[in-house]
């Protein structure tokens, strides 16, 4: 079983403001409510595929009901911990020519709601895969590698998707997976990826570090893997007109689990297809988007 955490997951609020002025009162022309969270994306997508997972998570408040109400609507199976004080955030998203975020912090955690956690997390074992994408919550930096450390010897797969030095503390537990973009990966190593071999020496040096797979996104110039055996696998960007990027890296993850058993050329080729399908669209891919990229 595929396992996902997004330990602040959202409600995302889309408000379509043509005429937006910074300091007057502004009107919608158009709203919709989405659910967010990286995790909670890569579950969704590999629903999209076929493939049924488990959101794992932090709820929290009115907000962190309605949050489960569309999850459960879309066919996602979740078991988060509920979270006594506060509500799980809305972050609200104002587009006229650009878009305007302005994310919340959502809801306090304590030690008893990690504790309840780490006793979901207990019952995973050798074969099942785990996904910890995003951010992590206040006062909780080191809780990714504290759940791998954890779970270290029970063979679990994980996958990576995070960033900064919570995400280099996860590679010494020799994570199956992780998806750095190209400017990530630029400021992991210190130096400018020009080309294709600089980002190939790039990646060979998280492999030394621990990591199996290397899957780097390189947006309009595609995507490269570097893999456990050290073999290089690369694709180019589909030719398609950009709506939103947001979620792409995370349906890339999902194509790239779902296809990673028939081999990691078809894998890396699905993880492509499923982030440029998301790519064309305003929210997240469906099927038949994924396979006419396909």
């Amino acid at each position: 079983m595929i396992y996902t955490l997004t330990l602040n997951p959202s409600l995302d609020y889309l408000l379509d403001t043509p005429d937006f002025t910074v300091g007057k009162t502004n009107r919608s022309v158009s709203d919709s409510l989405h659910f967010g969270g990286k995790g909670i994306n890569v579950s969704y997508v590999l629903k999209q595929l076929g493939i049924q997972s488990v959101c794992l998570g932090f709820t929290a408040g009115f907000t962190g009901d309605e949050l489960e109400k569309m999850l459960i609507s879309n066919g996602l199976a979740c078991d988060f911990v509920r979270v006594e004080k506060g509500n799980t955030r809305i972050n609200v998203k104002i587009r006229n020519e650009e878009i305007t975020e302005v994310n919340a912090q959502g809801p306090e955690f304590f030690s008893q709601d990690v504790e309840k956690l780490f006793k979901k997390l207990e019952p995973l074992s050798d074969g099942d895969t785990l996904v910890l994408a995003g951010s992590t919550p206040r006062g909780f930096d080191s809780i990714y590698s504290d759940i791998m450390k954890h779970l270290s010897n029970k063979g679990v797969r994980f996958v990576v998707d995070t960033s900064g030095q919570k995400f280099l503390d996860c590679l010494e537990y020799k994570p199956f997976l992780i998806k750095p973009n190209k400017d990530e990966l630029s400021e992991i190593v210190g130096q400018s990826l020009e080309d294709d071999q600089a980002i190939v020496t790039a990646a060979g040096k998280l492999k030394e570090m621990g990591a199996v797979n290397v899957l780097v996104s390189l947006g309009g110039d595609g995507a490269l893997l570097v893999d456990e055996n050290n073999q290089v696998h690369r694709v180019h960007a589909h030719k398609i007109t950009p709506v939103s990027t947001v979620g792409a890296g995370d349906s890339m993850v999902a194509g790239f689990l779902a296809g990673a058993e028939q081999g990691y050329d078809y894998a890396l080729m699905l993880g492509n297809a499923c982030g440029a399908a998301t790519s064309s669209v305003e929210i997240l891919a469906n099927r038949e988007i994924i396979e006419s990229m396909m």
